[in-house]
């Protein structure tokens, strides 16, 4: 009884709330054809979350409900600089708490960035963060009042990653992204459904409904989770053919376990679906690319403790060329699209704008669209101290206001200007 009641409160609400997102003419675009052979899409991420007034304050992520505020002219500049994508973090379009039904504010939030990369003349990708059980917390892992009693900023009430232990809540999953798939399968901007930014149980558990599990061999958390609730792979499948069912085309985005980390993309099931890329995100190695300003001990090119042995080991081009090679024998064997919808590195670290170019270049090598981490909101507030990833600061810590220009900044948008697709010039998209 409690399924029909949740898949009737869905059906009812979704036709109450549900007109369909704004349509242009019928798109001429093959969308799948932007995921294959050469890399056609350099974009970034913008990040948007629900605001908590009670621990975000009146200004900080802008009057809500969510934020931070996004304006027609970040979208512009971005445009401007020259990417052609945006990948849209954010949050999903149900509730997170049950009965799982459409949060209104969350669909007119996303319908107002879709609309405005749209006017940017760009594409979008649809990442959902979070949704039913699963909360924006998961992402802030540790940094509550317990943890750490020092710093921490939220109390663990806010965890919810009930969707790794709950039935109903993987069920209302699906259900979402059948909805999603439905309002916005028209829509030519559009071109991909990120399902779940960073899948990551194999940490979290199923908190509070059960402990945390903060295991990161994959190995290991497959022997003995796999086929479980815990199990990515068990759940996917069911959404991607949920979509299938309202939408046959639009390319689905689907990045592994362990927050999408480079060694666990061989661990995604492949499906039989010529339209499905596997993804990865990649800010390896942590000690380097999170790195605080005032304690620098890495470099690139140079020497890191890339493997936490407590001994740095030799850091170039190499080893990035090491860890790719991950993903070089995933798509031999089985012959699919990849992408790597997030990848970025702290604005000061030293050597950041080599780090990003020998990235961006072993990306193109390989045919693989991207999106850095992260094109900031010009929301002042936000902006001016939350901006560790914010490559318009430039290198200087201690400046929280746009550059000219920058090593880092050059780099990237030299990379950009190699776009030549855009939704204006869709129909040279097409397959030859």
């Amino acid at each position: 009884m409690r399924k029909l009641f949740l898949a009737l409160t869905i059906l009812g609400l979704a036709m109450l709330v549900a007109a369909p997102a704004p349509e242009s003419q019928s798109p001429s675009l093959d969308k799948c054809a932007l995921w294959i052979r050469e890399t056609k899409l350099r974009g970034a991420n913008i990040y948007q979350r629900r605001v908590y007034p009670e621990l975000d304050g009146p200004e900080f992520l802008g009057p809500g409900p969510l934020g931070p505020p996004y304006t027609q002219e970040d979208f512009d500049r971005l445009a401007t600089w020259g990417a052609n994508y945006v990948n849209i973090s954010h949050p999903g379009l149900f509730t997170e708490e049950p009965p799982y039904v459409v949060d209104p504010d969350v669909q007119a939030n996303l319908d107002r960035m879709i609309e405005m990369v749209a006017q940017a003349d760009m594409f979008a990708v649809i990442s959902f963060r979070t949704g039913p059980g699963r909360s924006e917390f998961t992402f802030f892992w540790g940094e509550d009042t317990e943890s750490d009693p020092e710093n921490g900023w939220f109390d663990p009430s806010y965890y919810n990653d009930r969707v790794w232990g709950d039935p109903e809540a993987q069920d209302a999953w699906v259900e979402m992204w059948r909805y999603t798939a439905q309002r916005y399968r028209d829509n030519p901007v559009v071109i991909g459904y990120d399902l779940m930014v960073e899948p990551n149980s194999n940490e979290v558990g199923s908190y509070p409904l059960g402990e945390p599990l903060d295991i990161w061999d994959p190995e290991g958390f497959y022997s003995q989770y796999g086929g479980t609730l815990y199990d990515w792979n068990r759940l996917y499948p069911r959404i991607v053919a949920a979509i299938r069912e309202v939408d046959p085309t639009t390319p689905i985005l689907i990045g592994g376990n362990g927050y999408s980390a480079v060694g666990w993309l061989p661990y995604l099931e492949v499906l039989d679906d010529p339209c499905v890329v596997y993804t990865f995100h990649q800010y390896g190695p942590h000690p380097y690319t999170f790195q605080w300003w005032d304690s620098l001990e890495c470099t690139y090119p140079g020497w890191c403790d890339v493997d936490w042995d407590g001994e740095p080991e030799p850091f170039d081009r190499g080893w990035l060329e090491g860890l790719l090679a991950t993903v070089d024998e995933f798509k031999r064997a089985h012959d699919v699209p990849v992408a790597v919808n997030e990848f970025g590195v702290m604005r000061w670290e030293p050597g950041a704008a080599q780090f990003i170019q020998d990235q961006m270049d072993l990306f193109e090598e390989r045919g693989l669209n991207y999106a850095i981490w992260l094109w900031e909101s010009s929301w002042e507030p936000y902006a001016s101290e939350v901006d560790a990833f914010n490559f318009r600061h430039g290198p200087d810590p201690h400046n929280h206001q746009d550059v000219t220009t920058s090593e880092l900044i050059e780099v990237i948008k030299s990379y950009w200007s190699r776009n030549a697709l855009r939704p204006s010039t869709s129909p040279a998209a097409r397959t030859p």
